[in-house]
């Protein structure tokens, strides 16, 4: 294995910042009034304003009611709320007043919804939640580099696409309780876009001249399941058989690229 390489590029990993990013909050007004002609009085609006919203997978939309006696109801029943949503704590009766209720749309698709006091009179609207999800694209020797999270700097991972198929993947990180440094991975495959390793983590092994090879072993750690979406993003999906290290996943981002290396 190169070692000065991964030498160098865990020296890259452990001295970076972390970045994050959020969901976006939409604004939706419920109802509200107009002033009258002369003889004084007001005219409802019975209407949502904007009607109708495009939004991505993982976004809010807040609905604030602005006069009159509303609610939000969507019509495939997923919420239906005023002072709070049926289900959360709340009562989603049509209600007058200022409340407010954020709803959020973790699925695509289009939600039409109402208020159930007005919706015969074409109080209605729409939310359209794209899916923003990018696809998978095939891994090939440009994906070799060394990887990370931007919003966990200080640890990642080094792949090599090997010939006949395959990955090296090592990750360079912490143990569970932060008290020492951990690396695992192994060789495994690529079928495609996704490349599976099933991973070992050396242990036993001392500093010379006390490195004893009678005292090393290598039991299995878990299975690291990699995918990306272009040539500088994609995640790791994580599944282990030790204690303290769970199951789950990172995103990453390209952190260095080999000279001579192109992508795609």
């Amino acid at each position: 294995m190169r070692l000065h390489l991964l030498k160098t590029w865990m020296a890259l990993l452990l001295l970076l910042v972390a970045t994050s990013s959020w969901a976006v909050e939409h604004q939706v007004a419920v109802g509200g009034s107009v002033g009258g002609g002369p003889y004084g009085g007001s005219t409802p609006i019975l209407m949502f304003n904007p009607p109708n919203l495009t939004i991505n997978v993982g976004d809010t939309v807040k609905f604030t009611n602005v006069s009159g006696p509303h609610n939000v109801h969507a019509d495939d029943d997923s919420f239906r709320c005023a002072q709070g949503c049926d289900g959360q704590g709340g009562n989603g009766n049509p209600v007058d007043g200022n409340w407010t209720s954020t709803v959020a749309f973790n699925q695509p698709g289009v939600v039409n919804y109402r208020c159930d006091n007005h919706g015969s009179l074409g109080m209605t609207g729409s939310i359209t939640v794209q899916d923003t999800t990018p696809s998978n694209v095939p891994i090939t020797g440009g994906f070799t580099g060394a990887w990370y999270d931007p919003a966990q700097s200080g640890h990642g991972i080094f792949l090599e696409v090997l010939p006949n198929n395959q990955i090296l993947a090592w990750w360079f990180t912490f143990n569970p309780d932060g008290t020492q440094q951990s690396w695992f991975g192994n060789v495994g495959s690529i079928n495609g876009d996704t490349a599976t390793v099933d991973a070992i983590q050396t242990v036993g092994g001392r500093w010379i001249p006390n490195f004893d090879p009678t005292n090393v072993t290598q039991p299995p750690w878990g299975r690291l399941t990699f995918t990306f979406i272009d040539c500088n993003h994609g995640r790791v999906d994580f599944d282990s058989t030790v204690a303290g290290y769970g199951t789950g996943h990172m995103d990453l981002t390209r952190l260095s690229q080999p000279l001579g290396i192109t992508c795609p």
